[in-house]
């Protein structure tokens, strides 16, 4: 049916020019250009308008041919046998590769022998120390194998007079016991001297080292420094940190649902940033046993081979791992929406023939969703652009109402608003 646009145009005009309000004024617009298009069946542009998809029942259908069902891809759901987890994670130290060394005695550091980023051998000298303390223990141990080796040589004698009759057993038995006792007392100067490096001299040098190979990853004293004891401990900064690099620790904050997935043994892999593309193949060594009141995650530690050294301690990532179900089906995230607390996907059950779907969630992994109600293995389900049929949905059922449309004419518009 052809249509005077001159006439249309001029209607538009009346009604501007008429002292009605604004909202009026949209009103009457959009009412014309809607009359305009389904009268001539044509867009604003004068393109042939496709024919719009119809409500029947449940189902939306389109006609054949519609150029929107291009835009609708679809996937079907399969059947669950596990699922792809990714958790936050982050490369710490391996503490059990890992030394760090605070202050045993008072002192002054007179000697730097190492510095960050140098490897060191286990026994190896970091610096030493001027330390008067330590200079008192090392005359501990000297006087105590002094008063051992007096107690040795008074023991002989008085074996030799007990087997002369000359002394008692009771004078015999504690010159024993004197010599026994000298002997602990330099076992137990010995150990704490030995333990922290110094030898038979009393020189007050105090020789700091580390008992494992690695590398010096933290400094924290300079030439001249003086230290104490108590400067070490929790929350102090240690002297030296000394770990191997070639082994790491990857700590993961699991969820409740995850920990039955991630025990000790269990295989996962590591992606970063910084390595995009890459996996790094790590082991759950151990996992929780409590779960942590705020986050409500479990801590989990796995350990990783860093032999190249391209991984650096305090990096973050994710780790991945395959969780096993049991039951239920799987389909894109994408399918998938959210209409307040009730989730949803479109079923595509013909060519053309979409039905909106209630469904159950039972896990969402990292590009998956598990399906535990509402869907079958290897239903179609819409992809790309569901909210293009929730928005075709709600047209075809608005238009399926029945409904009256009264557009006035200029002046009875100019009428009404007075």
């Amino acid at each position: 049916m052809p249509l005077n646009t001159h006439a249309l145009q001029e209607s538009l005009l009346a009604i501007w020019r008429s002292p009605v309000k604004r909202y009026s004024v949209i009103a009457g617009t959009a009412a014309l250009i809607a009359l305009y298009i389904n009268l001539t069946g044509q867009d604003t542009v004068g393109h042939p308008m496709a024919p719009p998809p119809i409500i029947q029942g449940d189902q939306l259908r389109f006609p054949a041919g519609h150029p929107q069902l291009a835009l609708l891809a679809t996937a079907p759901a399969v059947a669950a046998n596990s699922v792809a987890i990714e958790l936050p994670a982050r490369l710490v130290w391996n503490e059990e590769r890992t030394e760090r060394i605070y202050p045993a005695f008072a002192g002054r550091v007179v000697k730097l022998n190492a510095d960050v980023g140098q490897t060191v051998n286990a026994g190896q000298v970091l610096a030493t120390l001027a330390s008067p303390e330590f200079g008192a223990a090392q005359a501990d141990t000297a006087k105590a194998q002094a008063d051992a080796r007096f107690s040795e040589r008074a023991l002989l004698r008085q074996t030799e007079l007990f087997e002369a009759g000359i002394v008692s057993r009771k004078e015999f038995e504690q010159a024993q016991a004197d010599a026994q006792r000298a002997k602990a007392e330099v076992a137990r100067a010995q150990a704490r001297t030995q333990l922290y490096g110094g030898g038979n001299a009393v020189n007050q040098q105090l020789g700091m080292s580390a008992t494992v190979s690695g590398v010096v990853v933290e400094r924290n004293l300079s030439a001249g420094q003086e230290v104490r004891p108590d400067q070490g401990g929790p929350g102090s900064l240690p002297l030296f940190v000394v770990t191997d690099p070639r082994s790491l620790w990857v700590q993961i904050d699991a969820r409740e649902a995850d920990v039955a997935s991630m025990q000790p043994g269990t295989n996962i892999g590591l992606t970063l940033p910084n390595f995009p593309g890459q996996s790094f193949a790590a082991k759950i060594t151990a996992t929780g046993d409590f779960i942590d009141s705020n986050s409500r995650t479990v801590k989990v530690r796995a350990v990783i081979d860093n032999s190249q050294r391209l991984l650096k301690a305090e990096m973050l990532g994710n780790a991945r791992f395959e969780r096993a179900l049991e039951k239920g089906v799987l389909v894109p995230s994408r399918a998938v929406q959210l209409r307040g607390s009730q989730y949803w996907t479109y079923v595509q059950k013909e060519p053309g023939v979409f039905e909106g779907r209630k469904i159950s969630i039972g896990y969402e992994g990292v590009d998956k969703v598990l399906v535990t109600n509402g869907l079958n293995d290897g239903e179609l389900v819409v992809v790309d652009n569901g909210l293009l049929l929730t928005r075709e949905f709600r047209n075809a059922q608005d238009s399926a109402k029945p409904h009256s449309v009264n557009i006035a004419t200029p002046a009875a518009a100019s009428t009404a608003s007075k």
